[in-house]
């Protein structure tokens, strides 16, 4: 495909990419004198008239999204059954090159990520697209650390003729919401379960659910406990923590609502770092902004926090299900009275109880005092409570990481095998003993096996110009 003119204006010089609807090109666009990206489709879904024309409509719909956190849409086209669409051109890095590259990465830096994908998500929801595929692939940081989201290739429209069940299931695996595994209704808040999970990747350095088939993994979305990310790291902030368990509820109405909800939650944490989250339990599971120390005085705190944020943020966090009460109400002046009439009548029956007792009571007697010794009752000695957690994932991750991942999680490392693999990259984790969320008991030792990669099969007899069955070793 390198040099081919599509529409006599897009030549294509360079492959740079290669996903599960299509392969991306660096190309250059004659007429305007400027490089593009163009995704062309695979040619078994360019033969499907059916995803063709709601792809045509739905990217379409997508080309008319303007923000800058979002990659634009130039074109549509097709030429000589070849599908594509035209994108701007990003010169960076995904966010999964740059999650391999540092292993995890830091609060700050997290949340100012997800805090412009979050405000790219409120744009296309806002008109009416859900992106159904967010993840680091599709998420590009530029130099000056601009990020934009890509490859709404398989985004819907959210009308009535779109959002629809599905017997497709769309999406990556790791990263689609419970919803998407049962090819259920998809709306705004699949993509927020889908930005929890990337976000929970940024921070540890793995997905919260891995496993050697897809169908594992699907399960696991819909069922599987999550192990929180401050369980794994420790010096994880607990705000981080509760937000990313709040993105990744398995109901869609205890997540955040909408995208705006999230950021709005996000930019008050990345200016004030220490403030507290709490997760409500209660019916209506709502996000609550406390103050940046846990005090017993709310109601102080709630002053403090008051006077520090912005205008905006003062009406969100008043808007957040009343977001911080304070503790302290007053008491009406009809109740004071009652105490206090209440207290006075109290203390005059306890003086004439006494003087009644003490005139009945002759003052040359004292009162026998009658010892009395109690059986002694046996104790049972208490049986020892042994403490259990959900052994995590650790498929795919170097010796290293996975070694500090057990100690993390208060298990001991155990023996340690090698196995040639065809689809785990040698020096990576291949299984685990025992296996990923499984209940175990602390300072228990899990086993790994990890990958030689490949098996290399080495003939020593030459070959050349012998029958292959013969030349067969």
């Amino acid at each position: 495909m390198i040099g081919t003119l599509l529409l006599n204006r897009y030549e294509l010089l360079e492959k740079i990419g290669e996903g599960g609807m299509g392969t991306v090109y660096k190309a250059k666009c004659h007429l305007l004198n400027r490089f593009v990206t163009v995704k062309i489709l695979k040619a078994e879904l360019s033969n499907d008239e059916d995803f063709v024309a709601r792809f045509k409509r739905e990217a379409t719909s997508v080309a008319r999204l303007s923000h800058p956190n979002i990659v634009n849409v130039h074109d549509v086209g097709a030429e000589k059954q070849i599908n594509f669409i035209v994108m701007e051109y990003i010169d960076g890095k995904t966010l999964k090159q740059i999650i391999k590259e540092n292993g995890r990465l830091d609060s700050q830096k997290t949340l100012d990520i997800v805090f412009q994908v979050a405000k790219a998500l409120e744009c296309a929801h806002k008109n009416n697209i859900i992106h159904r595929d967010i993840k680091p692939d599709n998420i590009m940081i530029m130099e000056d650390n601009m990020v934009k989201v890509m490859d709404f290739g398989i985004a819907k429209v959210a009308d009535s003729r779109t959002v629809t069940n599905s017997q497709n299931v769309m999406g990556t695996v790791r990263y689609f919401s419970p919803e998407q595994a049962k090819g259920n209704f998809v709306d705004c808040r699949t993509d927020i379960y889908s930005l929890g999970i990337v976000m929970y990747e940024m921070v540890t350095g793995q997905v919260p659910y891995n496993a050697e088939s897809s169908i594992s993994i699907a399960m696991m979305h819909i069922q599987g406990p999550v192990i929180p990310p401050k369980e794994i790291f420790t010096d994880i902030p607990e705000n981080i923590n509760q937000i990313i368990l709040k993105s990744m509820q398995k109901e869609p109405i205890k997540r955040y609502q909408t995208a705006r909800e999230m950021a709005d939650i996000l930019k008050t944490i990345k200016e004030y770092p220490n403030f507290k989250i709490n997760i409500n339990k209660g019916p209506d599971d709502a996000t609550r902004i406390m103050s940046k120390a846990a005090v017993s005085d709310i109601g102080n705190d709630f002053t403090v926090v008051m006077s520090q944020a912005s205008e905006d943020e003062k009406t969100m966090m008043m808007k957040s299900d009343k977001a911080v009460v304070p503790a302290k109400k007053k008491v009406s002046k009809n109740k004071k009275a009652m105490i206090i009439i209440a207290s006075i009548i109290l203390i005059m029956f306890a003086s004439v109880l006494g003087k009644l007792l003490s005139s009945k009571t002759p003052t040359n007697m004292q009162a026998p005092i009658v010892k009395a010794t109690a059986p002694k009752a046996t104790v049972p000695k208490a049986l020892p409570v042994v403490e259990k957690k959900f052994v995590p994932s650790l498929i795919g991750n170097t010796q290293d990481i996975a070694g500090q991942t057990i100690a993390n999680n208060g298990f001991l490392l155990g023996n340690i095998t090698n196995n040639y693999s065809d689809s785990i990259d040698k020096g990576l984790v291949i299984s685990q003993t025992p296996g990923v969320n499984t209940p175990y008991e602390k300072g228990g030792k899990i086993d790994l096996v990890i990958s030689q990669g490949k098996k290399i099969v080495h003939v020593t007899k030459p070959v050349k110009g012998k029958d292959r069955k013969k030349g067969k070793h």
